[in-house]
């Protein structure tokens, strides 16, 4: 692991890290809520008169703001881009279901890391693609006193979700006017690692859904856990390096 620390310095022309904070994704980081993302678009498509969707496809969308997704979809389907009626009508529908569907489970292992990053005078911001009320709503019962409209980048901030790199780059505005040497991402997902990678962060991934790790490497990932766990047991040592290491 340490090599990735090297090769991220001398890529990114730094002499060390500096490290501020940690900027952490929502969906399949935080929450285990990527199966109802899936179903609930799938099944919304599929309502009305998409044929050419499978649930697995949103997994490789995850992190793009709904109205990207649907124009992406339509014009593949229809040759078009959606209308402004159509994108509000499916994303309704697809709130709709996914309110119904998602459990909001939390991911094993997150609250400690979480916990471990403000124990260590780190910031936890996070930056989603997501606009879903249903989840943004629960972040303050889940994660008390972690996550404020200051340190949070949603769908309604940005014009450009992932994998365009201005999500993370205002995720380093949010948590202090950063350098990208001064934090870390934690991402599950191939549009949020190329919107971080983009960005210049250090990107770790966590490979929580059904995608091969091999998907997580092409979007750029320096390191890649098979679970929040794996990667709880790593903080610490993950810490001492971007203290330590230097070119």
């Amino acid at each position: 692991m340490k090599f990735s620390f090297l090769d991220y310095l001398k890529q990114n022309h730094y002499a060390d890290f500096d490290l501020k904070a940690v900027l952490f994704d929502m969906d399949g980081v935080l929450y285990d809520s990527m199966p109802a993302h899936a179903r609930s678009w799938q099944e919304t498509m599929e309502e009305r008169g998409y044929t050419s969707t499978t649930p697995e496809e949103f997994y490789f969308h995850e992190g793009r703001i709904g109205s990207s997704t649907i124009d992406i979809i339509t014009e593949r389907e229809f040759g078009r881009k959606a209308t402004e009626e159509e994108i509000q009508d499916i994303y309704a529908r697809k709130s709709a279901l996914f309110a119904q569907y998602n459990q909001g489970k939390i991911i094993p292992g997150i609250k400690e890391i979480i916990g471990f990053v403000k124990s260590n005078g780190l910031k936890p911001v996070l930056v989603t693609g997501s606009g879903q009320p249903s989840l943004l709503n629960r972040l303050d019962t889940h994660f008390p006193g972690v996550f404020t409209p200051q340190t949070m980048v949603t769908a309604f901030d940005v014009k450009h979700g992932k994998p365009h790199p201005e999500p993370y780059l205002m995720g380093l505005q949010k948590g202090g006017d950063l350098k990208p040497n001064q934090a870390i991402v934690i991402e599950n997902a191939p549009l949020g690692i190329e919107s971080a990678v983009g960005a210049g962060i250090f990107t770790i991934a966590v490979n929580t859904g059904p995608l091969p790790d091999s998907v997580l490497t092409e979007a750029g990932a320096s390191v890649i856990f098979s679970s929040m766990e794996k990667l709880l047991e790593t903080m610490p040592e993950i810490l001492r390096l971007t203290q330590t290491i230097s070119i």
